[in-house]
């Protein structure tokens, strides 16, 4: 259905345009150095769900009246801004409190686990990069005349979501080593956590400023 080369060109395109930290990276980093390897894992996993989502959408049209329409565009570009601002808000207010999240209990952790797995869905879905990418250059792989556009776009997909887990876990690992140094003074990581904070904030700021490439 998908040619061999189709797959091969696109995993080029997509890491050519994924190892260039975006939104989603910088999001990954931020929740490192605010709240450890757990939760960077755990943004990692909503964020490739939430591109995944896109993904779905584009195969089946609607990514393309986010992409024609301005006002559309906009609408998400800026929930996405303000939910990462919000966050960012958030992990800077209680930047003092990083020794307690640190020894959250499990069951803390899991419920922690499920909201980190929202937010980082959140962002994905309403990641501008992602937006762009998947609406304006997955539909140039597709083969219309072997049929089943929507499917050969969702197989395509899976192509930047494998690269985009291994990459992002790298940088979210690299983020959470740094942490774990800061973690050794109660000062360090309250530092690590407002950095971490003022990354997203600043992060939100960036995307809501982010234009369409028209």
């Amino acid at each position: 259905m998908v040619s061999t080369e189709s797959i091969l060109a696109f995993a080029a395109m997509s890491l050519l345009v994924i190892v260039i930290p975006g939104p989603s990276v910088l999001f990954v980093i931020g929740r490192a150095l605010a709240h450890g390897r757990r939760t960077a894992l755990a943004t990692v996993l909503g964020n490739l769900v939430g591109s995944y989502v896109v993904v779905i959408a584009v195969a089946w049209g609607l990514g393309a009246l986010v992409e024609s329409s301005a006002a559309v565009f906009t609408g998400v570009k800026l929930a996405g801004a303000v939910y990462l601002v919000y966050l960012g808000v958030q992990a800077f207010r209680h930047r003092k409190e990083m020794r307690a999240a640190v020894m959250d209990s499990p069951a803390g952790e899991r419920r922690g686990d499920l909201r980190t797995i929202l937010d980082g869905i959140v962002v994905g879905v309403t990641n501008p990069k992602g937006i762009v990418f998947f609406a304006a250059v997955l539909p140039q792989f597709v083969d219309h005349s072997a049929g089943r556009v929507p499917l050969q776009m969702m197989v395509l997909g899976l192509v930047p979501v494998a690269i985009g887990l291994i990459t992002d876990t790298l940088w979210g690992l690299g983020a959470a080593a740094a942490r774990s140094w800061f973690a050794r003074s109660d000062r360090r990581l309250s530092m690590a956590g407002g950095a971490g904070g003022l990354a997203m904030i600043g992060l939100g700021v960036t995307v809501a400023a982010t234009g369409r490439a028209d």
